[in-house]
């Protein structure tokens, strides 16, 4: 199992790094000519470097908090050579980018899932691979399609489930998904499930009917399932850049988030975002997606995450 693994996360790790190959071409290049192209560390060199994380998708505030952090990282450790602040600038961003302590605790309790997300962003295919995922590391899982609004959703679902071999909960379209949650709790507690994950309905154009729905369904889990760990994780679609942290501060506001899922890392030249994200919100990214299968999503990992990014070097693509 351990070779499997090791053998898997490698793997892994070598995707990542191909799904990473538009960013590093992309702005890691740019700050990389930087560093090369300066022969002191002034106030241009953090001008520059400043311009070319913000175009990455690193976001402004987290873009001025690194730079405000590297210029001090430089005073405190005597460094003069610009090619040395790379070290300390990518040292900074793992730094940011950690997850908490806690942010896998639910492995280890019977837990409940609530998956958010608007549509598009491919919430219910990450709820099929997250079930995959969790089926394989030995826990029993239950899905729950209580996005009973779209008209797909349901019977999507039920394939995925079908294809990560787990028990699914549905109903018709139209029914209220906190019926759905209702049946999804009867059914994990009578089968003894270690995470129920529940898909729930992409909307976010009307925030007040998303936080009376989520309110509903988290009324029914408090009072049917009280003993289980509560978990809520907004899908973020890597590929929309800015307009992804925008998301995931309004279900924040919605749905008090503890976890992020960000997907399509692969197709986006602008992967600084994954930083903005994990920086700006204090919420765990949980899990990464760089491509289509269910094996490209995996559990993040910053040291991973920082060291695909900035690896010049071979990356097998050729």
């Amino acid at each position: 199992m351990a070779d499997k693994e090791k053998k898997e996360k490698t793997g892994f790790f070598a995707k990542l790094k191909s799904g990473l190959s538009k960013t590093r071409s992309g702005f890691v290049s740019g700050m990389d000519s930087i560093f090369k192209g300066f022969k002191s560390i002034d106030d241009e060199l953090y001008e520059e470097l400043e311009e070319m994380l913000v175009m990455g998708d690193v976001g402004v505030n987290t873009t001025e908090a690194l730079i405000e952090e590297l210029k001090e990282s430089v005073k405190k450790n005597h460094v003069h050579e610009p090619t040395e602040c790379r070290d300390l600038l990518i040292d900074l961003i793992k730094e940011k980018m950690l997850p908490l302590e806690d942010a896998y605790s639910f492995t280890d309790e019977r837990t409940v899932i609530m998956v958010v997300g608007v549509n598009g962003v491919g919430k219910t295919t990450t709820v099929g691979k997250l079930a995959g995922r969790m089926k394989e590391s030995g826990k029993k899982v239950l899905v729950a399609a209580a996005d009973t609004f779209r008209a797909a959703a349901n019977e999507q679902l039920t394939k995925w489930a079908e294809r990560a071999s787990v028990d699914i909960v549905s109903s018709r379209e139209g029914t209220d998904p906190a019926s759905v949650v209702y049946d999804a709790c009867t059914a994990a507690k009578a089968r003894n499930v270690d995470v129920l994950l529940c898909d729930t309905a992409g909307r976010l154009h009307n925030k007040k009917n998303l936080m009376d729905e989520l309110a509903k369904m988290n009324r029914v889990v408090d009072r049917e399932y009280p003993g289980a760990k509560r978990e809520t994780w907004v899908v973020l679609d890597a590929t929309t850049g800015q307009n992804a942290l925008h998301q995931a501060r309004e279900f924040n506001e919605a749905a008090n988030l503890n976890g992020i899922v960000l997907t399509k890392m692969d197709g986006t030249a602008k992967g600084g975002i994954a930083i903005a994200i994990a920086s700006e919100l204090n919420i765990p990214v949980k899990y990464i997606g760089v491509g289509e299968g269910i094996d490209d999503l995996q559990k993040f990992d910053a040291d991973e995450f920082v060291s695909a990014l900035f690896d010049n070097g071979d990356t097998g693509e050729d």
